[in-house]
């Protein structure tokens, strides 16, 4: 053995050496322990990364063999592992030794070794889960679904093929809903996701991947302790095929930009194409009343009054709108946003500092930024679709 330590998880991912050991000169890298079921019956291991495996539960080998990359790229052998499962009959409160041993995979200019060992108890099938959570759902006031993706959907060693919630979670959210008319969706994802419910339910929340402490500020947004005060930073299509842009591979070892400048929300104002949730969008637990608003010297002042009856947060947002775009201009550049809070009833005052790129054009022939010529309009919003009051702006 030339090295050995403990990991706060059944992972590995080493690259060049690992505890000062160069791994050119190990054979091979492995995870072993003592696990102690809390169930009988059959408990799925798996294996996830690359190379020449052998899994071992109780002295068995019940799974071995060789995983390959997913392609030439080392990242994806990191980010994007290929997969082996296998089961074993264990019986509860019986320790069991786990060992995972996979061969060092030495690509000459690199020497790696990535993988992990993930385990499954025995459970009901999917299908009376669901039927437990509508039976639930049906005796309750209030009924609270969590969705989301995990590294399995999102990664950077990968694209993503969709933008549907993986396994059958829909379907736990249609049903829940048809036995409990207030039902509340917690999503989280850290993209855009299909939400095919969405109108169907009491509200959505999107939460994002909150980390160890999204439990309790998950409870506190559900019990009015604190608003949900966040925007989108991104556009939510309705479906996949909505989306403006979704060419992102490479042909023959080029990868085109023909959208320009159109990306994002832009792409989206150009498609004409209504999304399920736009740019900027957001809702708290009050209300908001534009009352005026003046622009000067490259800065804006919104007066804003909170109209509900409790305090509250909001995102002001501010839209550079020129007269004539033309084919190669967006209708509507995001030039600045600030956020104010307030007491029911309380008027308050949001100072946006406009960017100054906002209302440039790249001039190829200078080779710099320069004022764009025609006359523009500040649109005070609070989301790209929802414009509250207008402003000139030479």
């Amino acid at each position: 053995m030339l090295h050995e330590e403990p990991l706060a998880e059944a992972r590995v991912r080493w690259m060049g050496t690992a505890g000062g050991v160069r791994l050119s000169d190990a054979a091979s890298a492995e995870i072993s322990g003592t696990f102690t079921p809390e169930m009988s019956g059959a408990h799925t291991f798996g294996m996830a990364g690359v190379g020449t495996y052998r899994l071992e539960v109780d002295g068995a080998v019940i799974s071995e063999g060789r995983l390959r990359a997913s392609g030439d790229d080392p990242g994806g052998a990191f980010l994007n592992p290929q997969e082996a499962r296998a089961e074993a009959v264990l019986e509860a409160g019986r320790p069991v030794h786990v060992r995972l041993t996979v061969a060092v995979r030495d690509r000459g200019d690199m020497t790696f070794t990535a993988f992990a060992l993930g385990h499954a108890g025995p459970g009901p099938p999917p299908g009376e889960l669901i039927a437990e959570a509508v039976h639930a759902a049906r005796e309750a006031d209030v009924a609270v679904v969590v969705v989301g993706t995990s590294e399995e959907v999102e990664s950077e060693g990968r694209d993503r093929t969709g933008l549907w919630l993986p396994g059958r979670q829909d379907e736990l959210v249609r049903a829940v809903a048809d036995a409990c008319p207030r039902t509340v969706v917690v999503v989280n994802a850290g993209s855009p996701v299909e939400l095919p419910w969405a109108e169907d339910v009491a509200a959505v929340l999107l939460g994002w991947f909150p980390g160890q402490e999204g439990g309790a500020a998950l409870a506190d947004v559900l019990l009015g302790h604190a608003e949900p005060g966040g925007r989108l930073p991104t556009t939510w299509p309705v479906a996949l095929a909505d989306c403006p842009v979704t060419e992102v591979r490479p042909h023959d070892g080029e990868l085109r930009y023909d959208e320009g400048v159109f990306i994002g929300y832009r792409a989206w104002q150009r498609a004409g194409v209504l999304p399920r949730y736009p740019f900027g969008h957001g809702r708290g637990y009050t209300t908001w009343a534009y009352e005026s608003a003046t622009a000067e010297a490259g800065t804006v002042r919104v007066r804003l009054r909170n109209t509900g009856d409790r305090p509250g947060r909001e995102v002001v947002q501010v839209y550079l709108t020129p007269e004539d775009p033309g084919p190669d201009r967006p209708d509507r550049v995001l030039a600045g946003f600030a956020t104010v809070t307030a007491e029911p009833g309380e008027t308050v005052t949001a100072e946006i500092t406009l960017s100054p790129r906002a209302g440039q054009i790249w001039d190829d022939t200078a080779h710099a930024f320069r004022p764009a010529p025609d006359p523009h309009t500040l649109e005070i919003a609070h989301s790209l679709t929802d414009v509250r009051l207008t402003v000139p702006y030479a």
